[in-house]
Order: structure tokens, then C-alpha cells, then sequence
């Protein structure tokens, strides 16, 4: 009877590629909150890393590196058993030990005096590993015949544009000075590129994609368009935005700063996904 549960909510899922459902949705939303709390005990006890807003800027190549390692998966490229390393959520787990691994080994060297700042070597990894998975994205896309620029451009404008009218209604409607804020930028823009890849996938490419999600999936069957999503996210967004900048002070910056990266990674990661498979036509 159990192992029947787990594998219909957890198991099957990632073996068929099947959508999420409530059960596995509600789990993998625990597991985040649960690892954020670990990773606040730690860098709170640790005094070797500093968890402030440079850093979470400098981790954000290796959120868009998970986007691009699943479009790895994606690809098929990948034919054994390891491709499950590269689903939800084995792949929180991969990307987990690479990054904390670049981080003790970089801070570590800091703290030998053998760099000055670990911070552009971290940043350096980073940018290195989604370089390699992109070159590797970017040949198979040569050697199939597809790789479709102006998909991206679309996405990527209408990602900005839409960024720029969010930012606007804060800065000038609500009068949120601290809209300006580049961490706050990075949640906006990175919900804004999930929001514009999933509408552009759904109601215009040419491959039936389909909203994988329970909660977009339910929003998008009720109203009929994958635009639907723009609304979820603002109804996201800005509350979001308003609390923490409510709590920012409140003598938890460690925990802080690691829910605002949390929040930008669920959607940069997936925006970065989407849209270069739809690039790639897979």
C-alpha cells in the first residue's frame, strides 16, 4: 500500500514525465522550506560566509544553470538511469552539492589568503558550468536543425516589458522606493521570464506544451490562455515584494535573504527551462 503511494505521487511522475500533482506539489514545497531552514542554522553558525545580497546575486548562475541542466534532460541526450539526476527534485539535490561545494572550496581559499574575495571565483564556477551546459544545449540544437533565436527574443521582450510595467506600478504608483532594489529586480524579472516563456509555450509555439503545475494548470484550464499567468504571478509578486521589505530588518538577514533567493530561483529557474526548449524544439 505504500510503496503503491509513492510510487503513483512521487515515483511514476518523474519516471514518465507525468504533471505534478497535489500530493508531490505539497512535499516538494516542504522540502524547500525545510532546506531553507537548514541552510539558515548553518550559514548562522558558519562565520566563513556571509549571506547578504551579493551573494545571493552571485549565486544566480547556478539557478539559471538548473534551468539549463533539465533542458539537458529535456533533450534526451541522456539515455541511462542518470538522466534521473536532472528531474524534480533528485535535481535540487545535484545542483545543492555542486553549489555548496564551490562555495566551501572558494571561501576556503579566501580564508587560506590564497584569494583576496571568493566572491568573483564563486561567480566564475558558476558562469563556467552554464557555459559548458549551454554549449552542450547550443550543438545539439546545431545537429538537429533548430535553434530558434526569435524565440527567445520574443520571450526575453516580453519578459522586460512586462518587468518594466510591474516596476513602474511599484516605483511610481505605490511609490516603493525600494522597487529599485536589484534583489527585488531579480524576483521580478525571473517570475516575469516564467510567466512570458509558459504564455508564449502554451498559446503560440508550435509544439503542444502543457502547464505542469497544479495551481497554473487549474488557472489556465479555467480561463483558456496560458496568459493567466501574468495575474497569478503579480498576485505573487507584490505582496511578496511588500513583505519583505517589511521583515527586512528585523535581525534575521541570513533567513531573509535566503527566502527572497528561494523565491527567485522558482521562477528564474523554470523561465530559463521553458524558454530554451522551446528554442530547441524539445
Amino acid at each position: 500500500m505504500v510503496w503503491e503511494f509513492i510510487y503513483k505521487y512521487y515515483i511514476d511522475p518523474i519516471r514518465y514525465g507525468q504533471p505534478y500533482n497535489i500530493v508531490d506539489t505539497l512535499t516538494y514545497a516542504l522540502i524547500l522550506i525545510v532546506s531553507i531552514y537548514i541552510l539558515y542554522r548553518w550559514f548562522s553558525r558558519s562565520k566563513m560566509i556571509t549571506i547578504d545580497g551579493n551573494f545571493v546575486l552571485a549565486t544566480l548562475p547556478y539557478v539559471v544553470l538548473g534551468g539549463l541542466l533539465r533542458v539537458v534532460q529535456d533533450t534526451g541526450m541522456i539515455t541511462s538511469d542518470f538522466q534521473y539526476l536532472l528531474i524534480t527534485p533528485l535535481i535540487y539535490f545535484v545542483l545543492f552539492f555542486f553549489t555548496a561545494g564551490t562555495l566551501v572550496i572558494t571561501s576556503s581559499c579566501q580564508k587560506a589568503a590564497l584569494i583576496k574575495d571568493y566572491i568573483p571565483y564563486y561567480v566564475a564556477a558558476g558562469v563556467a558550468a552554464c557555459l559548458v551546459a549551454g554549449g552542450v544545449l547550443l550543438l545539439f540544437g546545431l545537429e538537429n536543425g533548430i535553434v530558434d533565436l526569435g524565440v527567445a527574443a520574443f520571450i526575453i521582450a516580453l519578459a522586460v516589458v512586462t518587468t518594466a510595467l510591474v516596476y513602474t506600478a511599484m516605483r511610481y504608483l505605490l511609490r516603493w522606493a525600494y522597487a529599485g532594489d536589484p534583489l527585488y529586480l531579480a524576483l521580478i524579472i525571473g517570475q516575469m521570464l516564467d510567466a512570458s516563456a509558459t504564455s508564449y509555450g502554451i498559446d503560440f509555439h508550435p509544439l503542444d506544451y502543457v502547464e505542469v503545475h497544479v495551481v497554473g494548470s487549474n488557472l489556465i484550464a479555467w480561463t483558456g490562455t496560458a496568459f493567466s499567468m501574468f495575474p497569478l504571478k503579480l498576485l505573487v509578486i507584490f505582496p511578496g515584494i511588500y513583505i519583505l521589505e517589511r521583515f527586512r530588518n528585523e535581525g534575521a538577514p541570513v533567513l531573509w535573504h535566503l527566502i527572497l533567493l528561494a523565491m527567485i530561483t522558482v521562477g528564474l529557474a523554470p523561465g530559463v527551462r521553458d524558454m530554451v526548449r522551446m528554442m530547441l524544439y524539445v
